[in-house]
């Protein structure tokens, strides 16, 4: 599929279920990104932009090595490939985390979790046109589906104006870490798109934890602030670098550009879906109403990624 944003008008084609095998891959990335959830807690006494800037380097040092093993070739950004490049680093990396952390200051987790759930509606309006394509029917209808799981899932909390807005930021970056990495996934493919994002968002919240620091600001104080992290902490900066970062990211655009960011955004479902499983794991009993999500965010996908009116 050509994720380029040079397409013809937008069209209308009857097209084939989904394969699995395309599928699969945002699955799998998905759930990587909804047991963030559990792990990331343990995170919110650590120096948020120092560790964050740790997690994505590491990510990026790690992207880059296994794409050497794979033969994976990446090219160089050029012209305007930088801007949606960076975009992606800021939106979907680093203004993402600062909203979720300062919206929790304000609203209950569920008030952001519910927010991001509702990320495959506009997906399903906004991706296909940058594909150039109409917004299939089939998907719009089948997103609110899939959001109303999550919701059930999720459940609701109790916020303020401040947490509104901080939740509504949460969205919008969710969605642009997806539809900003349409114009350039058909050059640089899941991989490339992968390593650019992360190192730039490395470079930034590098930048933020050294100028914006506190108490301090400045490497001394950096170093200090990771200094203070634990061994619980540094296994939690490890596993968000090599599972929920380097493997999920790719996973994802590789969904993304295969079957498009439509539908690929009904598959955010799974996150709230898996961030429940986290939780039994945890030893916590899910209510009547997650096992109703589940059926519900089923019943959406099944609905959403069939053979429909448009492909998107």
């Amino acid at each position: 599929m050509n994720t380029t944003a040079t397409s013809t008008a937008p069209s209308v084609a009857t097209v084939p279920s989904v394969s699995p095998r395309d599928l699969v891959p945002g699955v799998i990335g998905m759930a990587l990104v909804g047991s963030s959830v559990t792990v990331s807690r343990s995170l919110v006494g650590a120096p948020l932009f120092a560790s964050q800037a740790v997690r994505y380097a590491a990510a990026a040092l790690i992207l880059v090595a296994l794409a050497r093993v794979a033969r994976v070739p990446l090219v160089r950004p050029r012209g305007r490939e930088w801007l949606w490049l960076a975009g992606i680093a800021a939106t979907g990396l680093v203004l993402f985390n600062v909203a979720v952390v300062r919206g929790v200051a304000h609203a209950e987790p569920a008030v952001i979790a519910v927010a991001v759930a509702c990320v495959p509606i506009l997906l399903g309006l906004v991706g296909p046109l940058l594909e150039g394509r109409r917004p299939s029917r089939r998907v719009l209808l089948a997103a609110p589906v899939v959001v109303a799981g999550a919701v059930l899932v999720e459940g609701t909390g109790r916020t303020d104006a401040a947490g509104v807005g901080w939740a509504a930021l949460a969205l919008a970056c969710e969605a642009g870490f997806t539809l900003l990495a349409v114009p350039v996934l058909g050059r640089h493919g899941a991989w490339g798109v992968s390593v650019h994002a992360v190192w730039l968002g490395a470079v930034m919240l590098a930048g933020l934890a050294v100028f914006t620091g506190q108490p301090a600001s400045g490497p001394a104080a950096v170093a200090a602030g990771l200094g203070s992290l634990t061994a619980g902490q540094w296994a939690a900066v490890g596993y968000l670098a090599v599972l929920v970062t380097a493997v999920a990211f790719v996973l994802w655009y590789r969904t993304v550009a295969a079957v498009g960011s439509g539908r690929a955004g009904l598959l955010a479902g799974v996150a709230p879906l898996a961030a429940a499983g986290a939780g039994v794991l945890g030893g916590g009993t899910p209510g009547p109403a997650v096992w109703l999500g589940l059926v519900v965010v089923i019943a959406g996908l099944a609905l959403g990624l069939r053979g429909g009116d448009a492909r998107g």
